[in-house]
């Protein structure tokens, strides 16, 4: 069953109420209705001050291929209402086997730092199609944002350090570990032991090999013999099966042994015990036999916060292998981004009706219009951008000369800028009419712009304790029409208090 997993049309990875509702727009005659959705998420993960955007090009690949199957239609036709009887008419059911999507589709490039609030998707197109889109994008776009920005965290925290994706194992299933693979490379990885995800995605690949090896042979120091003349070019010994001390001074031992062929001890590799200590004492012995390039590598549970308190430590540590806490993004299993309505046209007169869904929370009421985010920097002496701020604004409005940015959450707070700033509108058209027209740069491409940006924050910003709040508002009259909107339906729900 696992290999037919995905051996199908995913035109139904979807929840049921985007199919009811798609129906209901069908059968009242407003399937068609020009519609404008954004997807976004309300607070960054991790406590931290700065996201990644990820997962864009499983999105491209799934509107590519999106298509209701025969199949798909025969299951739909199973599904029976409270009475037993089918929950959709044939006429509906007629209408998604020819549906051909033709929405207009603007995204935020993989590996682009975004904030709170900021439509990272903007899909247009008929209210119908729209809505079918909803969960698939989330699905797509939630989890893989979030593992790439927990490896950025680890990226800050390991700097020079070769970093190692080990979490295939203990992943959310087969999905979960092929899309945490991806992302984590993305994010800062610099490899993944998940040998499916290298031959996929072009990752490159490492590993060496597990206690049970050692425990296979007689003695350490034999096993360890034996993989050194097995693979002389892949040798990176895992020294705490018994005792650690006594596993590097056995390394070394198979080390020289290597070194007389030709060859190289490329590491040891810690799994257990004081990481700080024992990697301290290590070194001393690796030093003291001349074994100055052999690398010291770490794993064992570890995250940014243990990483951190490692080198704060002195932890001689050179290669970090992370695995669980990177692929289930402890301590946080969710992004929540969300997608909602924002505006709809008039079919008779043509114009833009603008919609906001309201809450008593702030953070939840959302914001109308076609959003587009462009975002302001400063070039330095080198030509290198430090980021300013990200301004929301409605782009059927547009924005002519100087610009005034306000905080959703505290209108007092406003930024001016000039026409002279410089600028980037962040959302790039990826499909037109259903058809693509965006090429999604390859993978390695992908990485580096993660740290090209990440280079641009500044250094408040990426701090995991109290970050600096980076600037992001609403320009003025899109503010202004948010604001109007919030008290129109206040009082015509009749929830404004006398």
């Amino acid at each position: 069953m696992i290999n037919k997993l995905y051996d199908t049309s995913l035109s139904l990875l979807t929840d049921l109420y985007q199919v009811t509702m798609a129906y209901g727009y069908w059968k009242s005659g407003t399937a068609e209705k020009e519609a404008v959705f954004n997807l976004y998420f309300r607070k960054h993960p991790f406590g931290g001050g700065f996201t990644v955007a990820c997962g864009l090009a499983s999105v491209l690949g799934y509107l590519d291929e999106f298509s209701l199957s025969k199949k798909d239609i025969r299951y739909l036709r199973t599904l029976t209402g409270n009475d037993g009887q089918p929950l959709f008419e044939e006429g509906f059911l007629e209408y998604l086997a020819n549906l051909e999507l033709t929405c207009e589709v603007e995204a935020i490039p993989e590996g682009t730092v975004v904030f709170p609030n900021e439509p990272l998707i903007r899909v247009r197109g008929p209210i119908l199609q729209c809505q079918l889109l909803e969960t698939p994008l989330l699905n797509l776009i939630n989890f893989q944002t979030l593992i790439a920005t927990k490896a950025a965290r680890l990226r800050l925290v390991a700097e020079t350090d070769t970093i190692l994706e080990f979490g295939l194992r203990r992943a959310q299933g087969v999905d979960g570990g092929m899309t945490a693979s991806r992302a984590a490379y993305i994010g800062g990885c610099d490899a993944t032991s998940n040998v499916l995800a290298g031959k996929l995605y072009d990752i490159p690949v490492r590993g060496t090999h597990a206690h049970s090896w050692v425990m296979s042979f007689d003695n350490e120091l034999q096993a360890f013999e034996t993989y050194a003349n097995v693979l002389p070019n892949n040798v990176t010994l895992l020294v705490d099966t018994y005792d650690t001390l006594q596993g590097v001074r056995h390394a070394i031992e198979a080390g020289r042994q290597l070194v007389a062929r030709g060859h190289k001890l490329a590491g040891i590799r810690l799994d257990s015990g004081d990481l700080a200590y024992l990697s301290i004492e290590a070194r001393k012995l690796l030093d003291e036999a001349g074994f100055h390039d052999t690398a010291i590598v770490a794993s064992n549970d570890l995250d940014e916060t243990i990483i951190n308190s490692l080198k704060q430590q002195g932890a001689k540590i050179n290669v970090w292998g992370v695995g669980t806490k990177l692929v289930t993004a402890y301590d946080q299993p969710a992004l929540g981004g969300v997608y909602k309505l924002a505006a709809l046209r008039d079919e008779s007169t043509g114009t833009w009706e603008y919609k906001i869904k309201l809450s008593e929370q702030a953070i939840k009421t959302s914001t109308p219009g076609i959003q587009q985010v462009r975002r302001f920097y400063e070039l330095t002496a080198d030509g290198t951008p430090n980021f300013l701020a990200d301004m929301i604004f409605d782009e059927e409005r547009g924005t002519e000369g100087t610009v005034t940015m306000i905080d959703p959450l505290d209108f007092t707070k406003r930024r001016r800028f000039e026409p002279a700033y410089v600028s980037e509108d962040l959302l790039v058209p990826v499909f037109r009419a259903g058809k693509r027209v965006y090429e999604s740069p390859d993978i390695h491409t992908i990485r580096a712009r993660v740290q090209t940006q990440m280079n641009s924050l500044h250094a408040g910003v990426k701090r995991f304790v109290n970050p600096h709040t980076y600037p992001v508002g609403l320009e003025k009259s899109l503010h202004e029409l948010k604001t109007n909107l919030i008290l129109s339906l206040r009082e015509k729900e009749g929830v404004v208090k006398r």
